[in-house]
Formats: structure tokens, C-alpha cells, sequence
């Protein structure tokens, strides 16, 4: 019987992909490494990293500027394999438990059925498995390999899972796997993920280039309470869709029948740049081993989202992250990463 666990769950490590691919983060790619770099010196304070880079060439550059920084490089594995781009949530695999041992699923990256260059990123998946010695299960659904993200899916680890109906069940606009309904999708978390309930959220933020990933939106902070993000000001483009998710949620039960606690987050205000607005969210934040990394914004409500999710994980470290840079990539410190249960 498969479980993804929860991602409070103790850890073996994070995995991670040291940006190479500029395009990612036009002009600001100089400043994106060194983010990067102390994003990878928190987590190393509190477990192991794996790191992914794309060469043996880069892989010298990059342990170079981790020793700048004096990190500890026993707490790195590298991982020298070519990819597309650094989003390992969703190229990379998601390990569930299996009975007493561990399990990497292979959810077919295909660019967020939005972009065309992903070939590298599907070999992801593999490289990691081998890395950590576990069988790797390419899903299937009546035969076919299923595209889902890890961005897409947030667990409570005891059968609830939340996801929303804008990034897989829009009928035109990047459509993972066509023709899916929500029964399709929910016959899937039971096998692969042993979810046995799964809540539905509506729409994501403005300017989320995956169409409504979840861990934008709503996140389980242990396994009966959820925080939301909703936007303060009635006239902004987001309010309507997260007021529509929070009272979903409020409506919503959990695998045991039980109401879930409902916690609100800020957002922060509008970050432009380039003229685009940046899908900047205190949701994305990362839960490691004994502590909390959260992206901040450089705005008020950083203190805000930080004391609330103080108030949510009173046994970790909870730690702003300055995540302005890296929310020029369209995300930050949570699809960055992903989880390795122990």
C-alpha cells in the first residue's frame, strides 16, 4: 500500500537543481546563484542536499561558490545531470513510501504542457532513483502515462490531498492529460499516492505560469489544519478566486470526516517587473527537519506570514528567505525543491 507522507515527516534530504538555464531568470541570473546558494547553506544546517547540476564542468563552479560560502560539502551529493531548467517539484520524482520501503514515481514532466523543451528534465526522475537506491514506477492510468507536478498536490500524509480545478481539469488551457475528470484524477492519488480524500480548490493566482499549481494556494501545516493565502483588497484581480478557495475549504472534510482548521495568509502587494505580475506567494514556503523556510517580499506582510506560520510549526525554526530574484523565475522556495522522506 503506497502513502506519500507529509512533508513535516522526517526527511532524508531535499533535492535540488543549481540553476544554469539564464532564460529562467533573464537578467537577473547573476543574483540568482548566490539566492541560490545560501537557499542551499539553510538547508544543509538542518539535513542532507542532493544536488543536481548540469556538468562536471559547471559542478567545479559550483562547489567553488558553496565553499565561498562555507558550506559544508559532506552535507551535498551532487548529481551531474544535464536538465532543461531547476523546478525539481515537478521534473523530479515523487517518493512515497510502499509498505516499509520507498518508492520514486515518474509523473511525465512535460513543461507544464506550456513550453516545448523538456526532454532533459524527463530524465530527471531516473537519475535521482538510481542516486537513492529506489525502484522507480513510471504511472500509469488505462495504460497511459499520466503528467501530473508535485506543485500540483499537497497531502496531510493520512489520506486528504488539495488540489485545484484550474491547473487539471481546464477543458483549453495547458491540459496535462486530456479528458481527465476529477474521478480519473482521484482513482490515481488512491493507487499511486493512498489518498483517499481529495479537496478541490478552484482557481490559482495571478500570474502562475503552471495555471494554478497548489502550493500557491493552499498548504497543510499539520495533518487537520490548512493555510490559505486571500487577497485583502476587494478590487484586486485575486480576491474573488481566493475568497471562492477559502470558503470551499471551509466547507471541505478531511479523510476522517472532520473539519479542517482553516488558517488565513497574507499576500504580499503586487510585484511587477518587466510589466509582467509575479505569482509571489507566502504559501510556497519549504517545512524541512525542525524548521521552516519561508520566501519574503521586501513588503509588510512579510512579518505577518511570518509570525502566522511561527504560530503553525511552534517546535521549528521558522526563516525568511528574500525570494524577490528568484519570483522573476515564477516561483520560489517550494517548486524549487522536493522533498526526500527517510
Amino acid at each position: 500500500m503506497r502513502r506519500f507522507p507529509a512533508e513535516w515527516e522526517k526527511q532524508q534530504g531535499i533535492l535540488l537543481c543549481f540553476p544554469h538555464n539564464g532564460k529562467d531568470w533573464p537578467g537577473k541570473y547573476g543574483a540568482i546563484q548566490w539566492a541560490f546558494v545560501e537557499f542551499i547553506k539553510k538547508v544543509t544546517s538542518h539535513e542532507l542536499v542532493f544536488l543536481v547540476v548540469d556538468s562536471a564542468q559547471h559542478l567545479e563552479k559550483v562547489k567553488e561558490m558553496l565553499e565561498m560560502a562555507t558550506i559544508n560539502l559532506k552535507k551535498v551529493t551532487f548529481i551531474i545531470q544535464k536538465t532543461n531548467r531547476s523546478w525539481m517539484r515537478d521534473s523530479g520524482p515523487i517518493i512515497v513510501k510502499n509498505g516499509k520501503n520507498r518508492e520514486a514515481l515518474n509523473f511525465n514532466f512535460n513543461g507544464w504542457a506550456k513550453y516545448s523543451n523538456y526532454k532533459l528534465d524527463r530524465k530527471v526522475p531516473k537519475a535521482i532513483s538510481e542516486i537513492l537506491e529506489v525502484p522507480l514506477t513510471q504511472v500509469l492510468y488505462n495504460g497511459k502515462p499520466v503528467v501530473l507536478e508535485g506543485g500540483a498536490l499537497e497531502v496531510n500524509g493520512k489520506g486528504t490531498l488539495i488540489t485545484s480545478e484550474e491547473c487539471l481539469l481546464h477543458p483549453k488551457v495547458q491540459v496535462r492529460n486530456a479528458n481527465f475528470t476529477k474521478t480519473d484524477y482521484e482513482a490515481i492519488f488512491k493507487e499511486y499516492l493512498g489518498v483517499t480524500n481529495t479537496i478541490w480548490v478552484g482557481d490559482g493566482i495571478l500570474g502562475d505560469d503552471t495555471h494554478g499549481h497548489i502550493d500557491d494556494l493552499c498548504r497543510f501545516v499539520d495533518a487537520e489544519t490548512i493555510v490559505t493565502v486571500v487577497e485583502s483588497n476587494p478590487k484586486h484581480k485575486n480576491y474573488k478566486a481566493l475568497q471562492d478557495n477559502l470558503k470551499r475549504l471551509q466547507k471541505a472534510t478531511l479523510e476522517n470526516g472532520k473539519a479542517p482548521r482553516i488558517i488565513t495568509l497574507p499576500m504580499p502587494k503586487d510585484i511587477v517587473f518587466e510589466g509582467l505580475v509575479l505569482p509571489a506567494s507566502y504559501a510556497n514556503f519549504l517545512i524541512l527537519n525542525n524548521c521552516v523556510l519561508v520566501p519574503t517580499f521586501n513588503d509588510p506582510a512579510d512579518r505577518i506570514a511570518l509570525n502566522t506560520l511561527a504560530s503553525c510549526f511552534p517546535d521549528r525554526e521558522v526563516i525568511g528567505i528574500g525570494a524577490i530574484d528568484l519570483i522573476w523565475g515564477f516561483g520560489t522556495l517550494h517548486c524549487l525543491s522536493q522533498q526526500i522522506p527517510a
